[in-house]
Formats: C-alpha cells, structure tokens, sequence
C-alpha cells in the first residue's frame, strides 16, 4: 500500500503524515499534517461534501507560531481513505478518541468547525483527560436534509441509492458539479462571493474526486452524522460542562443554525464571540476567528 505521506502535498504548510486507524480489522489511512511548535493544537474541519484540511490553512499559518498545530482530514473525506462502511457517530468518536489518544502525549485544545463541534464535546466529556479546551466554531448540530425537515425514511432512501454504484455515482457527480458547489457556498457557507473563483471551486471540487468519495458525504448530507437530534440534546451536551469552552458564532449563518448557537452562548461557563460570517467563517474569515479566540487559547 502506499503510503499518504509519498504522494499528498501539505495543505497547511506543515508536514504531511499519515495515521493508521484499525477499524473493524481494517486498516483505514488518515491523512493530517503538523506545523509550528508550543502547546498542542487540533483543528478539525466542518464536515460537508468538501470537508478537508486545506480549509484550516489561514487559521493554521495565524496559530503556528505559539502553538503545534495538527490538522486531519476525516476519514472518508480529503486525502485520508474512503471506504464503503456505514458512517455514523460511533465511528467517528473513535475515531476521534483514537487519534487523539494516539498522536499527543499530553491534553490538546480543540477547535471545531462546524459538526466537528459535536464529537469536539463529546470527546470532552469522555475523555476530558485528554482535552485541555474546546472552541467551536459555527458549529451546526443537523445535516442539510435533516434541518430541511426531509423525513427519516426520505433521507436513508436517499443515502442507501447514493450508495449503490451507478446511479449513486451519477447523483453524486450532481452534487459535486461546479455549479452546485458554488450555489451551495453561495446560500450559507461564505459571505463574499467575490471569493468564489472559478480556481477556488475547481480546487473544492478536485477534492471529492476520489475512490469511495460519496460514502462519507452523504451520510453527512442525510444526517446519519448527527450525534444529537433536536435542541435540549444539544444543550445538554454543555451540561455539566467538561472541559472550558469558548463558541464562535457566525452572525449571518442560516437562522436555525445561530439560533442554536446563541443557545449554546447562553448555557452557564460558556463564552462567546461574534464573528460577521456565514458556517465556513474558519476558513472565510480566518484572521477574526484567530482574533476572537486568541485570549482563550
């Protein structure tokens, strides 16, 4: 087998190397890189059909000089390998939980984007041990058809055609076209569509052009990701609060989206900051996400 670290170029500009994570008695290939040198430093990228370390690179060139920064791509999403499993919260908290265990010696802080926001918390509360801090960063709990309100039944449908070959080859290379990509950052990740270039899509679409590509993803799309179903399940994963937590809020996110935000910044020990941007405000905004979470780290 080859190895990630032979043919991948760094995305942070950090030195790309390669985990391997038995899963289920396979060896599944995780791709991250590490730069800089201080205090450990996990960024996990948001979780979406795109989904790839390339995406914390502004914040991690803003961080490196006082702290080690690690960032991974999830398993079936970027450069790390993409296998056909059933992708659901329990493989990604071990995941997660392996990783971590794995690949720092000591407590790491832990920022969050998006739905990594999720098994950021979740690792808090079962591992706090090995978390020192956690930072969400417009983090959303529901995938997009389940915060639509497309039924259960509706969404694995879609999920398991997705998965046969194919058909779900077909409807996949739909939702990986250019133009439905840039549509897509259009109504709710980047506020700026001047920054939509045609290079910068092209580049967010090369990355889902990979062997078992669609896998990962529409298990995201569908909701099969979600580690909580509805608001009070949400909130309760702030209480008690394990680790110290600081949430970014992206204040022109979609409307069910900071709603729940607020509610989080609300909830007793939390902090919060307030950054003008949409849910791909880490990568969108990265110098004001650096600057609002700067005191806390």
């Amino acid at each position: 087998m080859t190895n990630i670290t032979d043919f991948k170029e760094a995305k942070i500009g950090g030195t790309v190397q390669e985990y391997l994570w038995n899963y289920d008695n396979q060896a599944i290939a995780v791709a991250y890189e590490t730069r800089g040198q201080g205090m450990p430093l996990l960024l996990l990228p948001a979780f979406s059909t795109v989904s790839s370390r390339d995406e914390m690179r502004g914040m991690a060139e803003r961080l490196c000089d006082r702290f080690e920064v690690v960032a991974l791509d999830w398993p079936g999403f970027g450069d790390s390998d993409r296998p056909g499993v059933q992708y659901g919260p329990e493989f990604y908290h071990q995941f997660l939980a392996d990783f971590v265990r794995s690949i720092f010696a000591r407590p790491v802080t832990i920022v969050a984007a998006g739905h990594g926001a999720g098994y950021a918390m979740k690792l808090g509360k079962t591992h706090p041990q090995r978390v020192s801090k956690v930072v969400l960063v417009a983090p959303t709990w529901l995938g997009p058809l389940r915060i639509m309100g497309v039924p259960e039944p509706v969404r694995d449908f879609v999920r398991e055609t997705v998965r046969t070959p194919g058909l779900g080859e077909f409807l996949y290379d739909l939702n990986t076209h250019p133009a439905f990509l840039e549509f897509m950052y259009k109504q709710h990740v980047f506020v700026d569509p001047a920054k939509l270039t045609t290079e910068f899509i092209a580049q967010k679409r090369d990355s889902t052009q990979h062997p078992g590509g669609r896998f990962a993803p529409v298990a995201f799309v569908t909701g099969a990701l979600d580690l909580a179903g509805d608001r009070e399940a949400v909130l309760a994963q702030f209480q008690p609060l394990p680790v110290p937590v600081k949430v970014i809020i992206g204040t022109l996110a979609p409307s069910g989206s900071l709603s729940v935000m607020e509610a989080v910044a609300q909830l007793s020990g939390v902090k919060s900051a307030r950054v003008a941007g949409s849910l791909g405000m880490h990568e969108e905004y990265a110098e004001a996400v650096v600057e609002a979470i700067g005191d806390f780290l």
